[in-house]
């Protein structure tokens, strides 16, 4: 299973909220490329980078902080928020990043996302973020009257490789992620898959790996050094 230590990005700076809260928003850094090195000393392979502006507003404002980091650290980078063109993917790619992430776009545009999934194939990854059992969009603002499971399912039907799934409750709380979500999705998805939201714990690391997940996505635990990304990575 593949560790994807989280920055999320908010007027420059690597930033983490609490449940999708922009009110509720702690600043970690002011200079995300340090944090970013930071993980790759600590032995991380890959980074999971979102735009928050982005995600919000629908179109990306952090683009030149996430090329600097892919060419300063090497690092495999998956980023998303924002996205909802085939040119903004297009400049991601050309800049390095190796897996572009899909969430409002591939909710409110369905045949968007097969043209893009069509179009650029393994690449695509598409975000899926629950809330209250639906799916919610732009930057976690709003609600859709789409049932999670069922856009999962679908998802996984258009032939998209990578699903990553965030129970929104649970994000930032420290209390812990939603095993039994991961758990049934993986029951019924063929789809590679990655955690995210709450994961607070070197242990529940490994119950998410013993269930078959592809991927986990660690934010606040790392940042409050509840789990030593050097030790967990050894083990």
């Amino acid at each position: 299973m593949i560790i994807y230590p989280a920055i999320d990005l908010y007027e420059g700076k690597a930033v983490r909220l609490k449940r999708g809260d922009y009110e509720q928003m702690t600043v970690y850094s002011d200079d995300p490329c340090t944090v970013a090195f930071e993980f790759k000393k600590a032995g991380a392979t890959a980074l999971h980078i979102v735009d928050l502006e982005g995600a919000r507003d629908g179109k990306p404002a952090n683009h030149e902080i996430i090329e600097q980091i892919v060419k300063e650290t090497g690092l495999f980078v998956q980023t998303g928020g924002g996205i909802r063109t085939h040119e903004t993917i297009g400049k991601y790619l050309s800049a390095g990043v190796k897996r572009v992430i899909l969430g409002t776009a591939a909710v409110s545009k369905p045949g968007f996302l097969q043209e893009t999934v069509d179009a650029f194939g393994e690449v695509i990854a598409v975000s899926v973020d629950i809330k209250d059992g639906l799916v919610a969009i732009k930057g976690w603002t709003e609600t859709s009257d789409m049932d999670a499971i069922g856009f999962c399912k679908t998802v996984d039907e258009l032939g998209v490789q990578t699903l990553i799934c965030t129970d929104i409750s649970k994000d930032g709380m420290m209390s812990g992620t939603n095993l039994d979500l991961y758990k049934m999705l993986r029951s019924k998805l063929s789809i590679g898959l990655i955690a995210s939201g709450g994961i607070s714990s070197a242990d529940e690391v490994k119950v998410l790996s013993d269930l078959g997940m592809d991927g986990a996505i660690l934010g606040k635990a790392l940042y409050t050094g509840d789990i030593d990304l050097v030790e967990m990575l050894k083990g």
